[in-house]
């Protein structure tokens, strides 16, 4: 029995009382008093609206392990980052692993695999897959549906995927960033009721006069909060908080209770605060989340007091998972399914000619906090009738290697990152997961690609180069381990489908945060995160330009365009 103040969302009352639990439900809940200041709070847990959990590096037991420590209980997660790697073997890969931990995933059916056709991906999910996953419980709902233009245009396979939905009674997440007007409201009407993907408060304001559900996203690169929280007053009832991508560094750090604390900071009423972190989500989605009420699921938190939100305890199903900042779930091993077939790179691979009368070439500038681009064009260094990167003027090589076949790199040049030296490399790359790469020389890229091949996926980062590493094909294993532990070099594998580790959450944790900190303070990066930044510029779903392995695509157009520009 738990003794506390306790918040009933519904009436929007506080009160000090008592809850009693029995075979993880509330049977009873009892009024003793008035509010007792001082005394701690009892409030539903909060829940993450959208987020990807293979974003955050981690498998779903290691995610619940450092996500209950901060008040959730459960997430609305959309599997079509392994949908790419392994289809739908990939998505019940995620609901297996979800079943070992005492944490509510609610999965949804992608919609979007592979996202478009102007990519290699590992898998397709096709009509028929989408109708068998939505038969399935643990799939609540059809995953954001990025295809809009396939939407707007009546795609025959989209629109199936949607009449789907709509037969199993499912919601339809949606993916529609910059849409308004006319062609949001035809978007709105086939049936997609949410949205995570608004960047300005104009948007978000006409989508929700739409009568959409504003998902306000808050993770590890995309940063829309501050944006569209001014929503979250006039639309109480359609707002939700979600992080989208968050990478383990940052999880481990805080998660949806630091969305609380900043809405409340800003003035908002607090039941408009807790309805977007702990009601709608559940209301919208029917998830299986108690909400503090007699007969629900035991599931929730306790806090210290209603201004800072510090978590004492996490129930769900009347059981505790995580007490005064320590997860009670236990580290578990997970099995290493994966899809990597490409072989090592050579330096020639990314070398781009110089055509006969190039001016200018097209340039992606990278926008810290933003998924979306601009496109640049720009002057470009030519060295030996070569383009090449271009440091002082931070135009730097961008690449993307198939890494489910051997196929010639596609190469471009991007803005932003701001590296003075080296390369990054990641085989997390939205939302086909190629290989992709930056750098300031063609050597270290080379280098960096090739340690994320020899590790069948993973996370790396060079300082410089090394000669011996491009013969990377005949080292042995003992030399290539060796390797990735030098002063200059930094790995971190991704064994689970090139996406995910298995290993204990916090310690991927700091493993990732050394990472970024050596991408920013030896390599030179100005980005927030800029392996999170590098992950989205091969999505090609958002415009304006990205780079996907089969070459550089305008975003708004959907079609291929030339990097160079000639006379």
């Amino acid at each position: 029995m738990l003794t506390a103040n306790i918040l009933n969302l519904f009436d929007q009352t506080i009160f000090y009382g008592t809850i009693v639990v029995e075979d993880g439900r509330i049977i009873q809940i009892n009024r003793l008093d008035s509010e007792r200041l001082g005394e701690p709070y009892a409030l539903p847990g909060f829940v993450d609206a959208h987020v990807h959990i293979e974003s955050s590096l981690l498998t779903p037991p290691q995610f619940a392990r450092l996500a209950v420590v901060h008040g959730t209980v459960a997430t609305v997660s959309d599997p079509h980052e392994i949908g790419n790697v392994l289809g739908i073997s990939g998505v019940n890969y995620m609901i297996e692993e979800a079943r070992r931990v005492p944490f509510k995933f609610l999965f949804g059916a992608p919609s979007c695999v592979p996202a478009t056709t102007f990519e290699t991906a590992g898998a397709t999910i096709s009509v028929q897959d989408v109708q068998e996953l939505l038969s399935m419980k643990e799939i609540g709902y059809l995953a954001e549906v990025m295809n809009f233009p396939g939407v707007l245009n009546h795609d025959p396979d989209m629109m199936a995927k949607i009449s789907l939905a709509k037969a199993f009674n499912k919601p339809v997440d949606g993916h529609a960033p910059g849409l308004i007007g006319d062609d949001a409201q035809r978007y709105i009407d086939a049936g997609i009721s949410t949205d995570h993907e608004c960047f300005t408060y104009e948007e978000g304001l006409d989508k929700a006069r739409r009568g959409m559900r504003i998902l306000i996203r808050e993770g590890s690169a995309a940063r829309n909060f501050e944006s569209l929280i001014p929503l979250l007053a006039e639309f109480p009832t359609q707002i939700m908080f979600c992080s989208d991508d968050k990478h383990p560094d940052t999880l481990a750090e805080g998660h949806i209770n630091q969305l609380v604390v900043r809405a409340l900071g800003k003035g908002h009423s607090l039941w408009n605060v807790l309805r977007a972190a702990c009601l709608n989500p559940v209301l919208h989605y029917r998830l299986p989340v108690g909400l503090l009420r007699e007969g629900d699921p035991a599931d929730y938190i306790v806090v210290n007091d209603l201004t800072e939100f510090r978590v004492q305890q996490t129930v769900i199903n009347g059981a505790v998972v995580a007490q005064n900042g320590q997860s009670i779930i236990p580290d578990m091993r997970s099995e290493h399914v994966n899809q990597f077939s490409c072989s090592p790179k050579k330096v020639a691979d990314f070398v781009v000619v110089a055509d006969s009368g190039t001016s200018q070439i097209r340039v992606i500038e990278a926008l810290d906090g933003q998924l979306i681009t601009n496109e640049l064009h720009l002057e470009p260094k030519i060295t030996n009738n070569q383009l090449v990167p271009d440091v002082e003027r931070d135009i730097l090589k961008l690449v993307v290697v198939n890494r489910y076949q051997d196929t010639p790199p596609a190469v471009a040049f991007i803005k932003n990152f701001g590296l003075k030296h080296g390369a990054i490399a990641s085989s997390v790359g939205h939302d086909s997961h190629n290989i992709t790469a930056v750098g300031c020389d063609d050597e270290s890229i080379c280098r960096a690609v090739n340690l994320v091949i020899n590790a069948r996926g993973g996370l790396s980062a060079v300082a410089g180069t090394n000669p011996r590493e491009q013969d990377s094909e005949v080292m042995s294993r003992r030399e290539f381990l060796h390797l990735t532990t030098t002063s200059d070099t930094q790995l971190l594998p991704l064994p689970v489908a090139g996406l995910m580790s298995d290993d204990d959450g916090y310690v991927i944790a700091a493993q990732y945060a050394a990472l970024d900190q050596f991408a920013k303070q030896d390599l030179g990066s100005t980005l927030t995160a800029p392996f999170m930044t590098l992950s989205f510029m091969a999505l090609l779903v958002i415009p304006a330009l990205k780079l996907s392995d089969k070459g550089l695509f305008d975003g708004k157009t959907f079609i291929f365009t030339p990097l160079q520009i000639v006379k």
